[in-house]
């Protein structure tokens, strides 16, 4: 039987890391390693400076005092009696839609999955949703990615409406922009902080995106690739390569500036 690993960043008691554990359970034999406290927006950290503790509150249930991406590494490199067929993260309570998936703890478990060579989806629902809804459609999607695999460098991310998904949709990521992003405010000894994130975002065009898809009712998937290279711009760029090459060799073969004496100051 297939060892199954799933992960989340809202803490291993979440709700909806239950709920997908639950829903995987007839695909093989599932483990789950999860954060002991909520790691949300963590994005891709790793611990270097500290050790890992895993303590286990279940059968084949583990909190690490970690990040997500912490929790994968464990199960992929040696934790589990084997490596793992396929890495599901979430159900992440609340959407990580467009550029969010860039600091979604979610999402970049299933991004050092995929770094790993393991088939890695990151699963996530709208505000309002059910997480008995957004456990069947992983278990759908897991089921096909265990029969046909994933492209190399590629994991998906699932969002789930609120409410009855009219359907399941491929989207491109949408792009989000916060305004009013940072709110000022004085504490009651006078000191002046800081509040990130605040204001409504403001999305660009929803055409063929994921924010449009949800938006409208259907459940988006966006598969991401690793690949940050921009290869057009790669290929636009070429010309600048003689340029900056010869550039560099001239600046590297003029003598070193002498650095100014020093003055001798009255004793």
């Amino acid at each position: 039987m297939a060892v199954l690993l799933v992960t989340n960043d809202d803490g291993v008691h979440a709700a909806g890391l239950a709920a997908l554990a639950e829903a995987l359970d007839p695909l093989g034999e599932v483990w789950v390693l999860a954060p002991e406290r909520e790691q949300s927006a963590c994005g891709h950290a790793l611990t270097l400076h500290r050790p890992l503790r895993p303590h286990q509150v279940g059968e084949r249930r583990f909190s690490v005092n970690g990040t997500p991406s912490d929790c994968v590494n464990l199960g992929v490199l040696g934790f589990l009696p084997e490596r793992p067929a396929l890495i599901a993260s979430g159900i992440n309570h609340g959407s990580n839609l467009g550029d969010d998936v860039t600091y979604s703890g979610t999402v970049s478990a299933a991004m050092e999955g995929t770094l790993l060579g393991v088939p890695s989806l990151a699963v996530s629902l709208m505000d309002g949703g059910e997480v008995a809804t957004a456990a069947r459609v992983a278990r759908l999607i897991a089921m096909r990615v265990l029969v046909e695999g994933l492209p190399a460098k590629t994991l998906l991310n699932v969002n789930v409406p609120a409410g009855a998904p009219r359907g399941l949709r491929f989207a491109r990521l949408g792009h989000r922009v916060y305004s009013e992003k940072i709110v000022e405010q004085v504490d009651p000894r006078g000191r002046t902080h800081y509040w990130l994130g605040a204001g409504p975002p403001e999305w660009e065009a929803l055409d063929d995106t994921d924010m449009g898809a949800v938006h409208e009712g259907f459940v988006a998937i966006t598969p991401l690739h690793l690949d940050l290279t921009n290869h057009r711009a790669l290929a636009m760029m070429g010309d600048w390569s003689s340029a900056l090459d010869g550039q560099w060799r001239r600046e590297s073969t003029r003598p070193a500036a002498r650095p100014a004496p020093k003055r001798r100051g009255r004793r």
